[in-house]
């Protein structure tokens, strides 16, 4: 076993979204488990935070997050992960963010 190699933030890449993931900017925040999703296909999903997240993570109105659209209600999804700032102004500098209506 020898040392793990230390990684600047700069190193690390954020979590890309899958082929049926879609990236989104929490609009509001609804109680609960429940928020209001701007995702960047153009739909506003009533999205809930997953149970391994609801402990874990706390979303702001703002917040970059996937979301995996349910299949059978496209006005709904779950989140599946909040990228931080840093992630998420990679995901801007190499073009996976369009359209950027909060920051």
């Amino acid at each position: 076993m020898g040392k793990k190699k230390v990684l600047t933030e700069s190193d690390i890449k954020p979590r890309l979204p899958r082929d049926y993931e879609v990236l989104g900017f929490a609009e509001k925040l609804l109680g609960y488990d429940r928020v209001q999703v701007k995702c960047m296909d153009g739909f506003t999903r009533l999205c809930r935070i997953r149970g391994k997240m609801k402990r874990r993570v706390w979303i702001r109105v703002g917040d970059v997050v996937l979301v995996s659209p349910w299949d059978f209600q496209n006005s709904r999804g779950d989140i599946t992960f909040r990228y931080r700032r840093n992630q998420a102004d990679w995901l801007r500098r190499n073009g996976y963010l369009k359209d950027v209506q909060f920051a």
